[in-house]
């Protein structure tokens, strides 16, 4: 558990990076300092739509370690900056999180206590429409108290060999 003054590092960390990398057309997704003996781990999600490349996160690093550079807000303490992609087993929290996910299965866990399991078809800024076992099913991200992309290893596609 954090206490309020991490929190507060991570909030004024966040608040730095978000103007630098939405210039890279980057969204910041998550900051994480953790301690790691002597030094703490900076650890920066980034994404953005079509995903994230290998060259975004090399672009993503230079542009928060210069950011960092030029801030006091990691303080004096050493640290190790590492900079990711959002990854799969993140929660499903923000409309563009469901946009960037369409064509992709979800298990969703409402608030009413009930589960869901449905590819994603469309999203808007309220609700994801799902195909649900072949039946269409709007659901209000109010309701949704969790939501996890599912990893699929043999999906079937609509496509057949030639």
């Amino acid at each position: 558990m954090s206490t309020p003054r991490q929190d507060a590092t991570r909030d004024r960390i966040e608040a730095e990076l978000v103007d630098p990398l939405r210039a890279l057309g980057l969204d910041v997704e998550a900051v994480e300092v953790t301690p790691a003996g002597r030094r703490r781990v900076l650890r920066v999600a980034v994404d953005k739509d079509g995903g994230v490349t290998l060259d975004d996160v090399a672009d993503a690093t230079r542009e928060v370690s210069r950011v960092l550079d030029e801030s006091d807000v990691m303080g004096e303490m050493p640290y190790t900056l590492e900079v990711t992609s959002r990854g799969v087993d993140r929660p499903l929290t923000l409309p563009r999180h469901w946009r960037r996910n369409e064509d992709r299965l979800v298990k969703a866990t409402l608030a009413d206590g009930s589960s869901l399991t449905g590819r994603v078809l469309a999203s808007s800024e309220e609700s994801a429409t799902l195909d649900v076992s072949g039946e269409r099913r709007e659901v209000a991200y109010a309701d949704v108290t969790k939501a996890l992309v599912q990893i699929e290893f043999n999906r079937k596609t609509d496509q057949k060999d030639d």
